[in-house]
């Protein structure tokens, strides 16, 4: 009788876990039903389709972490909103790389619960991420002077958004093993040093100096923060970290002396008002936006973010900020905060040590280029060409990001599973007592 009791909570617990999702979902669907027409012609057809599959993905893993889908709901929605905004256009096309997204997690959910089997697989992760960097470099498409699309027809593809993950899982596989000794061993043991590091860094630094020679900076900071955040998490020792940020800041200021579309940008960072025609034109249209917006914003539709150029893409935290103002910009960096710390708690209550690197890295990659991005907005640091995750236009990056957020869900199943067993375990053992 007691078992059957706890068995009807734990039905009508999961079932609940599922109405934030709900209520998102729904508020998301009054406000794009009002605000879009707004904006002229936009395929409408992928919504509903969009909406559905949320729904589906929440109903297919009722244990996992029932907070991470309406985020996600929610910054979709958000970035379908700044998109239309700036471009009617390219606003149905983000939203058929959301479906896609959703679509590939669903369909993929058997493939992908079976991630525990890839802990003993490390370098294929780097040789696949060099096969991309080959490709990229006599098939890619050129823009702003980075190579690093795949053109065909319409479509454009950035790889490099798949080779973060592929970081992600070579580095959690490579520290799953040998994480323990590293942090074990200190500096002054040259030899066992060079024979822990050297792959790690072997792995990591033909990746960045492929991004660097690309001229992709921002990509090679965001590979940078996933190896210093992983190497620490799985080592604890802040000296390597250290020591490796040294590093490559000596490299960045290499790069930046050496290739004139780097260093044109720090410029730009440093003193757009030195050539406001030019290469500062970028970030002083930003800075107009944020001012215009001051403190609740202009409203949308009644600000100016198109005199941003790239505003979809580089500077989407502007546009969003114009006519939101910093109450909404604020609201944004709240939700991607909420985002990153469920996945660092789910890596906190992981079974295993390669879940709770691969949930530290997914972390890592999404507050990272939250920093960045929306640091070279506001100009703490230099704009560099990666997107603002689920908001910024990208068919790549939107794909990639909502693969982390599945296998993220997948991740906390069990940290969910062992957090109700640990609680029924607890009140069987004050019952007895």
């Amino acid at each position: 009788m007691a078992r059957a009791a706890v068995e009807a909570l734990t039905a009508i617990r999961l079932h609940r876990s599922d109405v934030p999702l709900l209520v998102v979902v729904a508020a998301c669907a009054i406000v794009l039903t009002l605000l879009l027409p707004l904006d002229g012609s936009i395929a409408w057809w992928p919504l509903p389709f969009v909406a559905l599959g949320f729904i589906i993905w929440s109903m297919m893993e009722p244990d996992a972490d029932p907070v991470l889908l309406p985020i996600v709901a929610a910054l979709c929605c958000i970035g379908l909103l700044v998109v239309a905004r700036l471009d009617a256009d390219l606003a149905g096309h983000q939203a058929q790389w959301m479906l896609l997204g959703i679509a590939i997690v669903i369909v993929g959910r058997p493939a992908f619960a079976r991630y525990r089997r890839l802990a003993s697989v490390a370098y294929p992760w780097v040789a696949g991420t060099l096969v991309l960097f080959v490709l990229l470099r006599f098939f890619g498409h050129e823009v702003n002077g980075a190579r690093l699309w795949f053109t065909v027809g319409r479509f454009n593809a950035q790889p490099v958004e798949i080779a973060k993950l592929f970081m992600v899982f070579f580095m959690a596989s490579y520290l799953t093993e040998n994480g323990l000794s590293i942090a074990a061993t200190p500096l002054s043991h040259v030899r066992e040093t060079i024979r822990l590091l050297g792959p790690l860094v072997l792995g990591w630094g033909v990746s960045i100096v492929t991004l660097a020679f690309q001229r992709d900076v921002g990509m090679a900071a965001l590979f940078l923060g996933i190896f210093l955040v992983m190497l620490y998490a799985a080592s604890k020792r802040t000296d390597l970290v250290l020591l490796f940020a040294l590093i490559f800041a000596a490299g960045t200021w290499f790069v930046a002396a050496h290739y004139p579309y780097v260093g044109a940008r720090v410029s730009g960072w440093l003193d757009p008002w030195s050539d406001p025609l030019g290469r500062g034109y970028q970030p002083e249209q930003g800075y107009f936006s944020l001012a215009a917006g001051g403190l609740f914003g202009t409203g949308y539709h009644l600000g100016q973010p198109g005199f941003i150029p790239d505003a979809s893409t580089d500077y989407v935290f502007a546009a969003w900020a114009e006519e939101f103002g910093a109450i909404g910009g604020f609201a944004l960096l709240a939700l991607y905060l909420a985002l990153v710390t469920r996945a660092l708690r789910i890596a906190f209550f992981a079974d295993d040590r390669f879940t709770s690197l691969l949930a530290t890295g997914f972390a890592a990659i999404l507050g990272i280029q939250v920093f960045v991005i929306v640091g070279g907005v506001v100009g703490l640091v230099p704009l560099t060409g990666i997107t603002l995750p689920f908001i910024s236009y990208g068919g790549s990056s939107m794909v990639a990001n909502i693969l982390m957020v599945g296998l993220l869900r997948l991740f906390s199943v069990r940290e969910v599973s062992g957090s109700r067993s640990a609680g029924l375990g607890l009140s069987t053992a004050k019952s007895t007592a």
